[in-house]
Formats: C-alpha cells, sequence, structure tokens
C-alpha cells in the first residue's frame, strides 16, 4: 500500500512533542522540526535476514526519537529502499508514527541492478536501462555513473515504488561530481547538473519529491584548483536560475566526524568573497547538511581512538561531536544489530554538546 503525504511542520512538531527525547535533540529548518541524529541505511548484505534487521532498526530508531531517515536506490541493490518501504508502513500503519512526522531522503545518480532479481549486473543494465531506451551509448560513466535525466526519472519511479511513498522528502544527486569529473569536462557536467535542477524543480511541482540536494564526497571539502572542487554559491546560483527565489536545493550530505573534519576546519568555499570551510558556507547560505560515516564504518570504535569526554561508548562520543558542530543537522548512522542499535540511540537520551563544550572540545583536539 502506498503512503501517501509527506514530513510536515505540523507532523514534525507532533513527533517531537510525543518522543518524550529531549527537546534539544530536535533542530529547526524550514519550518520542519528534525531529530539531529538521523538513520542511514548504506552497508549490509542483499539479504532477506538485512532486509528484516534494518526495518527492525530503524522502527527501534523511530520509537527512540529519531525522524531522518536517508537510503539510496543503490543501497544494497534497492532493497535498503524496500526494508525502509516496509518499516515505514508497519510504523503508520500500527499507530507509530504517520507519515507527516517522518524526513525521509533518498539518492538517484549510481547505476545499480535490482538484487531480488535473478540477473547479473550488466544482464539486468542490458535489460532494464539499454533495451528499454533509459540509458544510451555515453550515458554511463566510468564511475558506474549517470546524469542524464530519462535515467534520473527511471530511478524516481522506481525509488517511489521500493519505498511505497507518493512523495519522497528529499531526493539527492548522488556524488555527481566525484561519478563523473574523470570523464566529462566542467561545462558538461555543469550544463547537465543545470538540466537535472530544472527537472528537480518540475518534480517538485508534480508533488513526487518535496526538496532535493546534493549528497557527496570529496566535491565540498577539496580546495578550489582540484578538479573535483564543486562550490555551493554557484550550485544555488543555478538552482535559483532553475527554480526563482524559493528553489528546492536546500540540502547537502557530505562525509563528517572527529578525523574526516575538513567541512569544519578547511577553507574550502567561497561566500561573497571570502572563503570559508564548507559547514560555514552552508550556513551563510541557507542550506542544511546531514552528514555520512559518523563512525568511519566502524574504525571509530576501537578502544583508545576517540578522545574521552561527557561519558558513554565511542558511537554516542562521536555523535555528540558531530551532531554538536555548527552548521550539522545531523549525522547520519547505520545500525542492524539489536546491540549496535541500542548503544547507538543512547545519545538521544542527552542533549547534545553547548557552544561552549564544543568549543572546549575543539581545543582539546587541536592542542
Amino acid at each position: 500500500m502506498v503512503v501517501e503525504g509527506y514530513a510536515t511542520a505540523a507532523g514534525t512538531a507532533r513527533f517531537r512533542s510525543e518522543s518524550g527525547a529531549d527537546d534539544l535533540n530536535y533542530v529547526a529548518f524550514d519550518g520542519l522540526t528534525l531529530s539531529n541524529v538521523g538513520m542511514g541505511t548504506y552497508l549490509g548484505e542483499p539479504d532477506r535476514s538485512t532486509d528484516k534487521a534494518v526495518a527492525e532498526a530503524l522502527k527501534a530508531s523511530v520509537r527512540s526519537g529519531i525522524n531522518v531517515i536517508d537510503t539510496a536506490i543503490n543501497y544494497r541493490s534497492q532493497k535498503a529502499e524496500r526494508a525502509v518501504g516496509a518499516a515505514v508502513g508497519e510504523l503508520a500503519e500500527g499507530g507509530a508514527a504517520s507519515r507527516d512526522q517522518l524526513f525521509i531522503s533518498t539518492k538517484g545518480g549510481y547505476v545499480t541492478d535490482d538484487a531480488d532479481l535473478s540477473l547479473g549486473f550488466w544482464d539486468y543494465v542490458r535489460e532494464q536501462y539499454v533495451r528499454e531506451g533509459v540509458v544510451e551509448p555515453g550515458d554511463i560513466s566510468s564511475g558506474y555513473h549517470c546524469m542524464s535525466v530519462r535515467f534520473l526519472e527511471d530511478q524516481l519511479r522506481r525509488s517511489l515504488a521500493n519505498l511505497d511513498l507518493e512523495c519522497i522528502d528529499l531526493l539527492y544527486l548522488h556524488n555527481l561530481v566525484e561519478g563523473q569529473h574523470q570523464d566529462v569536462s566542467r561545462e558538461d557536467l555543469h550544463r547537465q547538473l543545470y538540466e537535472i535542477l530544472e527537472w528537480y524543480e518540475s518534480q517538485r511541482g508534480a508533488g513526487r519529491i518535496r526538496y532535493y540536494g546534493l549528497a557527496t564526497w570529496d566535491c565540498f571539502r577539496v580546495k578550489r584548483g582540484d578538479p573535483r572542487h564543486l562550490s555551493l554559491e554557484d550550485v544555488l546560483s543555478m538552482a535559483e536560475k532553475a527554480g526563482g527565489p524559493g528553489h528546492g536545493l536546500r540540502f547537502v550530505q557530505l562525509p563528517f566526524n572527529m578525523y574526516l573534519d575538513q567541512a569544519l576546519r578547511e577553507p574550502t568555499q567561497t561566500v561573497r568573497g571570502s572563503e570559508v570551510p564548507f559547514l560555514e558556507a552552508a550556513r551563510l547560505l541557507g542550506v542544511g547538511v546531514f552528514t555520512s560515516v559518523p563512525l568511519m564504518q566502524g574504525k571509530l570504535l576501537s578502544p583508545g581512538v576517540l578522545p574521552e569526554f561527557g561519558g558513554g561508548p565511542p558511537s554516542v562520543r562521536s555523535l555528540q561531536f558531530i551532531r554538536s558542530a555548527p552548521g550539522v543537522l545531523a549525522p547520519l548512522v547505520g545500525h542492524k544489530s539489536p546491540a549496535h542499535v541500542a548503544e547507538n540511540l543512547a545519545v538521544m537520551k542527552a542533549p547534545p554538546l553547548s557552544d561552549d563544550q564544543f568549543g572546549d572540545l575543539l581545543k582539546r583536539l587541536l592542542s
């Protein structure tokens, strides 16, 4: 059954009031009330046991006060989206959380197969994309990425079906620079990006998405002059040209944690003539930032890797650092096993660090 609606100001505010979590564990952005920790769904085998684990973890996360959910069509070869869709449907049907309380994002751009079909990757590509006229010769980059609007339209259709949703709150263009820069000129990349922004605006008008954004890895963290660099100010100018002052490009996702800290410390962006770190640029330009790899896929969990502060296990300390950084809406943490879910969700039982506490911690890290 397709779940209708989308995250609303009233619904997300009601979620906060009913969650039992500290009010300081929520942030306001564009009228929405969003938890300052979100759940990601990147890793895991494309099998039924992982589907069940992800769905159960998502339901536990929502019951603990998290209303930000992130996935992508290529995660676990479309099965991550389906697990999210199943969990959201169960939550809505059981009355635990209505659609207007949950902010759900997905991504398109990478070419993916379907783990529920018995076809190899290239057989799937030929059958589902080439024969159907979704992609043409030269559309797919050496990074298995595609920027044609025809392909992205196909992927949005599949994502909506996988998620069983009428509307997606946030649709990211997934690693456009990282997936394309080695194969296309900067001029062609910008041209294709503008065509995509125009299409995103059309999808907002059709009620299929509410917002769009860029999910990235390198492009906002490297300095100008690097071939992977992208200017947030320039992209927002393109979005305003495509959609006017009320355009839908309001969010970015990028890696950030205590060790991948370029977004906080490196002046990689120029805003109104001044060079600033990305998180400051996003704040100045009114863009919300969600962050990936909060635990660096487990590498930050070993004893002694993270400094001691505030008590709690390494996972909680890492999430505390990230969500307390100025300019961050929420880190997106992936978890599946009940033990990891319980450990990570302990962060929702305490408020984030104050500005003074975060400043003191940053001084310790820099000393």
